[in-house]
């Protein structure tokens, strides 16, 4: 009988050690967002932005005012600019981080 508690004690800790990694590596895209924006320009820079597969979009008022180390910290793998747009590539999260920045803005 006291084998079965010793392996019931066992599950239960790996079980909350699982979920503590799980909930450590789950990212809070409201603060990404946040910091997104302020490295975009603030919400006032920003005109239109869009996400498509990996890809988020955004259309500025001035592009220049960017902080491009500042997104590549985040996660960004790429950052084009054409004009007055940046195509940031950001994997997975290109739609979660739209769909808050969307909130925002």
């Amino acid at each position: 009988m006291n084998v079965y508690i010793e392996y019931a004690i066992i599950a239960i800790i790996l079980t909350i050690i699982v979920l503590v990694v799980i909930k450590l590596r789950k990212k809070n895209f409201n603060i990404e967002a946040n910091k997104l924006i302020t490295y975009l320009g603030g919400k006032d820079n920003i005109i239109n932005a869009e996400a498509n597969m990996s890809r988020f979009k955004v259309i500025l008022k001035d592009v220049s005012i960017v902080d491009k180390e500042g997104i590549q910290k985040l996660g960004a793998q790429g950052i084009v600019e054409i004009d007055n747009q940046l195509k940031i590539i950001f994997g997975k999260d290109a739609r979660t981080l739209k769909k808050y920045i969307s909130e925002i803005v």
